[in-house]
């Protein structure tokens, strides 16, 4: 399905992942600066591209929650690397869940008018890989949208999307596409998680979406279409993880190994076991999608970077960052309160501690920004002795003792969340045990 003049790197490990190798690709969702930059010191190390994806509420036409909009992230994006030193031939932008997702109150009209507009952004400024998402309803549809529409409304932006590029001078976007999308960020309560997609039904939405391809005229886009999402039983609440259950998919791994150039798409993969992701890739959820426990990890790390500061300055000297933060979620609270069920007393607790991390919404506030300067401030040019560095930060602490890790706050961050990226690089490529060296990262 994926036959094309110009191989970019997605078409590359794709077509490397259906021609037998053990290869996968690995997706950043995430719009941090720390923790791109240690995505992009991973991606370095294990010799993987780096698919870094912007999610529709994240950035839109509008400036999304991040202020930004496509071709400012994408020049965010390419400065990082620019700084890094990371070649930008090897670095892939994509769009996530696009569509009517940040317009479901308005009805369809309108909704997949905003869509249009934020996908042609989208692809004009060279994302190259696009995730068609109509799965979500709108205002004025019904309860339960039909796999047609989702089909025709996807074809619809996936018909501008081709425009754009074409316009641009750009190479043609590569798709994926599907219908049972787990829901961005993790999900609210387990028990709303849904069941391993049937196969009956993931070959159903694969020729639905083939046949509307076709009545629009853009079977050569259909080329380009490399995978589908579907639910391979993988997802997370606030406290817990369903991990993925190699048999229970098995009969959705057969069916896609029977269409040649697709993959599947795997959407909420944070928090699975390094061996749970291997055995994604080789049963052909070959993209994995990571986000909130990169920043989880962030989180984790700033914490330990603030009990350090405390034991070292005491708390009236200390930016207080996570009271800061705390404050911030509270005087906004249209990022969690949705998410976070339960209790004041257990919500307070989601706020700080949940899976989710419904926190990486607020780093970007000016009052949590100015706090993180502080605490870098109060601890720049400081020693941080070892023995707080394996009180709270202990595999760091590690790395230290090796000469292999500076004892810097934003250096330590980099490195912890560089240790939860390490295991998707690995997982999706062939030959990293030989590249995991003494030095590597985690």
């Amino acid at each position: 399905m994926n036959q094309t003049a110009q191989l970019s790197p997605v078409l590359q490990i794709v077509q490397a992942h259906r021609a037998g190798e053990a290869v996968g690709l690995y997706s950043v969702c995430c719009s941090h600066p720390i923790v791109l930059r240690a995505a992009m010191q991973v991606a370095a190390q294990y010799g993987t591209p780096l698919l870094v994806e912007a999610t529709s509420n994240q950035v839109d036409q509008f400036g999304g929650y991040t202020g930004m909009q496509p071709a400012g992230f994408r020049d965010y994006v390419h400065r990082l690397a620019h700084e890094q030193g990371f070649p930008v031939g090897r670095l892939v932008l994509g769009g996530d869940h696009l569509g009517p997702n940040a317009w479901q109150s308005q009805d369809a009209a309108s909704a997949m008018a905003h869509a249009e507009v934020l996908i042609d952004a989208y692809v004009s400024a060279g994302f190259h890989k696009i995730h068609l998402d109509c799965s979500m309803r709108c205002a004025d549809d019904a309860p339960v949208l039909s796999d047609e529409t989702v089909a025709a409304r996807a074809v619809r932006l996936a018909a501008v999307a081709e425009q754009a590029a074409g316009r641009a001078g750009l190479p043609p976007p590569v798709y994926v596409i599907g219908t049972e999308v787990p829901v961005p960020g993790g999900e609210a309560s387990l028990e709303q998680a849904l069941a391993v997609t049937a196969a009956p039904a993931a070959a159903r939405t694969l020729e639905v979406h083939r046949s509307a391809f076709a009545a629009a005229g853009l079977q050569e886009a259909w080329q380009r279409v490399i995978a589908m999402v579907v639910q391979p039983g993988v997802d997370f609440d606030q406290a817990n993880v369903q991990h993925y259950d190699a048999a229970a998919a098995q009969e959705l791994s057969g069916f896609v190994a029977g269409q040649p150039g697709l993959v599947f798409e795997a959407h909420s993969t944070d928090y699975q076991r390094e061996s749970g992701l291997h055995d994604m890739v080789r049963d052909h959820y070959a993209i994995l999608k990571v986000g909130p426990a990169a920043t989880f990890a962030l989180r984790e790390g700033f914490l330990a970077l603030c009990l350090i500061e405390e034991a070292l300055l005491g708390k009236e000297k200390a930016s207080r960052l996570m009271d800061v933060l705390e404050q911030a979620m509270l005087a906004k609270p249209r990022h969690w309160q949705q998410h976070y069920l339960g209790s004041e007393s257990e919500q307070r607790l989601m706020r700080r501690y949940g899976l989710s991390d419904r926190c990486r919404y607020y780093w970007g506030e000016p009052q949590v920004a100015a706090a993180v300067g502080q605490l870098f401030a109060n601890l720049a040019g400081r020693s941080i002795p070892l023995p707080l560095l394996s009180q709270y930060l202990p595999q760091q602490f590690q790395s230290v003792l090796q000469g292999e890790l500076a004892a810097a706050p934003q250096a330590l961050l980099e490195h912890k969340v560089g240790c939860l990226l390490a295991q998707y690089a690995r997982a999706c490529s062939a030959n990293a045990a030989a590249r995991h060296t003494a030095a590597a990262i985690c």
